[in-house]
């Protein structure tokens, strides 16, 4: 028989980031490029990092989108880790970019608000009138393959978002390809495990949507858009 040589992979941890409260008391929505986390995102950040310390987890490379909620998510991962490490900003990795809700007509605000998370999604599908998938995924994998081309690094953290984490894991899942899965879960402060190799097909999936504070998920039944969209409404309403 002839030798075998093991593959040699590394390995990305890839979450999203930690809770956070879009909409005011009032109803009034809060600014997604300066939202934080709130008390529960907090603790989901800070329980993700407790698992990777109980894992003895080390990181070489901790890299986020820039915007406040993965910035604070991925400080409170290491603080529970015990590791200082600079963070590094990948502002092609900020959440798809949704247009003006006041210029969407009202019939199409649900199909706005849902149909870029549904089932396998079209590149031309685009979220809330914003942005196309087909655009996320031109600005998000150029620099995955920047990530992977960079050889100084075994185990990365990145710390993102919902629909950035959908496209890397719907990258991955098609072995390097561009087919978009939106019902792929990322509930927030999740943990989502992935190994790579040398070739550009080489992506092996270990573990998806592990959220720590309720690994089982048990009383979550509805994505975090159908709920925003169920806010949104109640607050237009009232």
């Amino acid at each position: 028989m002839p030798a075998y040589q093991l593959p040699k992979r590394r390995r990305i941890f890839l979450m999203r980031h930690g809770d956070v409260t879009y909409f005011d008391d009032s109803g009034r929505t809060i600014d997604p490029e300066t939202v934080p986390l709130n008390a529960n995102g907090r603790e989901q950040a800070s329980a993700a990092g407790r698992v990777f310390a109980g894992q003895q987890v080390r990181f070489d490379r901790v890299i986020v989108s820039g915007l406040p909620r993965t910035v604070e998510t991925a400080r409170r991962v290491l603080a529970e880790t015990g590791q200082h490490i600079e963070l590094e900003i990948e502002p092609a990795w900020q959440e798809i970019r949704g247009g003006k809700l006041r210029q969407i007509p009202l019939q199409d605000l649900e199909a706005a608000f849902l149909g870029v998370f549904d089932g396998i999604v079209p590149e031309s599908t685009r979220f809330l009138d914003g942005e196309t998938i087909g655009e996320l995924f031109d600005r998000v994998l150029p620099a995955v393959a920047a990530l992977r081309e960079d050889s100084s690094w075994d185990t990365a953290l990145l710390v993102l978002h919902g629909g950035v984490n959908r496209a890397i894991l719907s990258h991955a899942l098609t072995a390097g390809g561009r087919t978009f899965f939106g019902h792929l879960a990322q509930a927030t402060g999740c943990i989502n495990a992935l190994d790579v190799g040398s070739a550009p097909r080489d992506w092996v999936l270990r573990a998806i949507n592990y959220s720590p504070p309720s690994p089982l998920h048990r009383d979550i039944r509805n994505t975090t858009m159908e709920i925003l969209y169920a806010q949104f409404i109640q607050y237009t309403r009232s």
